[in-house]
Formats: structure tokens, sequence, C-alpha cells
């Protein structure tokens, strides 16, 4: 008998779950181009459909397309992209947590007043390494700054995955550096990651534990990115520092690499990104890093085109 109800409560269980609606499918509607076009970050001009822009000094008066991310480089120091918007100190200055949580509460007002949505700071990287003044003096307080962004309404995007501490120079400077994954990096990037930082930049530094490939292009570091816990967005820095002619293979590296949002500064090369991506959307390629992106687009209140 007692067996009997049991069989009969998950019977009527399972008649329940399926007369229960379900949840929509985020990425039904979208065609292959608007799903190629939403791992794609562009400068502006932008391509249509982009899945997000990020500014530049000279080009903060071009138009931006319609509901697209607004990314930005607003560091502090001499790394910011609106000159006139906190914070104006440099992240090494910082000397105590709550410094940089009101730092980063008042960055995170004045951006989203600009029409911004992630700042691509702070940076993890181990203090001491070849950003200088950029570097914070402990992972907590980039953590700190992080959280103070969320605090004023932006996304926070911790980089240059998995640190480039031990850089001799930085990528910015050369297109061959080598760095080695430190655990103390990998802790202040898990710091971030539990403090719930949305999005994480990969850094296109070598490192022999991932083979010859940048970790911008590598299997082997988003896997270890997503072995800390994080299931937010993970972008590339710039690949336009490698120059229009590897733009195409560049995104198809990064994609199958496990990036959700390749970086161009350049629109042009941007869109050729795009059309070589389509192929990839119409086998069902795109549609985990489509519905990472699609999250952090609805967090900050923003519809999926």
């Amino acid at each position: 008998m007692v067996r009997l109800i049991a069989l009969l409560q998950a019977f009527v269980a399972s008649i329940g779950s399926a007369l229960a609606p379900q949840a929509p499918d985020p990425l039904e509607g979208l065609t292959p181009r608007q799903k190629a076009a939403l791992v794609i970050v562009s400068g502006l001009p932008a391509p249509k459909g982009v899945g997000g822009v990020i500014l530049q000094r000279w080009s903060l008066d071009e138009p931006r397309p319609r509901n697209t991310l607004v990314f930005v480089d607003q560091e502090g120091g001499t790394a910011q992209t609106y000159g006139r918007l906190p914070p104006w100190r440099p992240a090494s200055s910082y000397t105590s947590a709550r410094q940089a949580f009101i730092s980063g509460r008042r960055t995170g007002r004045a951006l989203r007043r600009t029409g911004a949505h992630v700042d691509l700071a702070p940076v993890l990287d181990s203090a001491g390494g070849p950003l200088g003044s950029r570097h914070f003096r402990r992972p907590a307080f980039a953590v700190a700054f992080a959280r103070g962004l969320a605090a004023g309404g932006a996304g926070a995007c911790a980089k240059h995955f998995p640190g480039l501490g031990t850089a001799r120079v930085s990528t910015d400077e050369s297109p061959q550096v080598h760095a080695s994954v430190q655990a103390d990096e990998l802790a202040g990037f898990r710091l971030a990651i539990r403090a719930g930082v949305p999005c994480v930049m990969t850094s296109h530094a070598i490192y022999d534990r991932f083979g010859r490939r940048r970790a911008s292009f590598s299997r082997r570091a988003y896997r270890l990115l997503r072995r800390t816990g994080f299931d937010g967005v993970a972008m590339t820095d710039s690949v336009s520092v490698f120059g229009s002619r590897f733009a195409v293979v560049s995104a198809r590296l990064a994609i199958l690499g496990g990036a959700d949002l390749v970086v161009y500064t350049n629109g042009r090369d941007a869109g050729r990104a795009i059309a070589a991506l389509v192929p990839l959307a119409r086998r069902g390629g795109l549609d985990e890093h489509v519905e990472r992106v699609l999250r952090l687009r609805r967090s900050l209140g923003l519809p999926a085109q």
C-alpha cells in the first residue's frame, strides 16, 4: 500500500511538472548572424547587432548602436577613457579596501550616467608587474573596487587572467610576452569571482602551463578559469593588437578556446569576424557563449537585441 501511494505521488508530480509552464529559450528567435554578432565587442563605428562596443578617448562622441553593452577602460590614473570622471587616482595609491570601494562606487555611478555598463577593471595582476601604477597593492583592494562598481550600478571585468605579474612587459607593448601562472594571482581572481564579478578578461601572454598559445586562445586557460567556479562572461583582451590580417583567425581561435566575447577596436575587422563566425553559429557552436552574454545583458537591464 505504501509503495502504491509513493508511485501515485510520483505520477502526480510528473504530470504537474509536464503541465508547468516552461521557461522560454533565451536563444529562440535569434538568427545565426545575430548569435555571431552577440559574441563580438567592437570599437566605434561598430557593425549592427554587436554584443558590445568599447569606447576610446577618440570615439566618445561617435554614435553607439542601440541596446548594446558599452565597455570602457576606466581604471584610474593615466588608464582611463573619460579623463574628467573618477577614479582620478591610480590603483596603486589605495591603502585600504574602504578607499577602493568608495572610489569604485563613484566610478560606477559616473559611468552609468554616461551610458556605459561595464568597466574593464580592476586589474588583478599582482603588484610589481609591468603595469606599474595600474596594479593594486593587494587583491582585496581590487575586489573592493569591483564591489564599489557594482554598488554604483556598473559591472566589473577583472583582468588579465591568469595574471601578468611575472611578465617583463605589458602585452600592450609587445606581441610576444611570456608569464607564469602564479598561485597568488589565481587566488586574487578566485576572490573576485566569489565576490560576484560578472566578467573576466583573459591575457594575451603565453604561459608554459598552457602550451604555445596565448591564454586568450587557449582551452587550458579557459578550463582553469571555469574550474574556479566562474560562470560569467569570459572575454579576450583586444585582438586588434595583432593587426587586421589576423582578425578572422583570432575570432575563431578565441571562441573555440572558450571565450564568450572577442574584443576589437576596429569596427571593420569586427564585422569580418562576425561573418566568419556565422557557420559556427549555424552548428550551435556559439550557443553557450551567447547564453552567457545574454545573461550579462539582462543583469544590466538590456534586452537580448
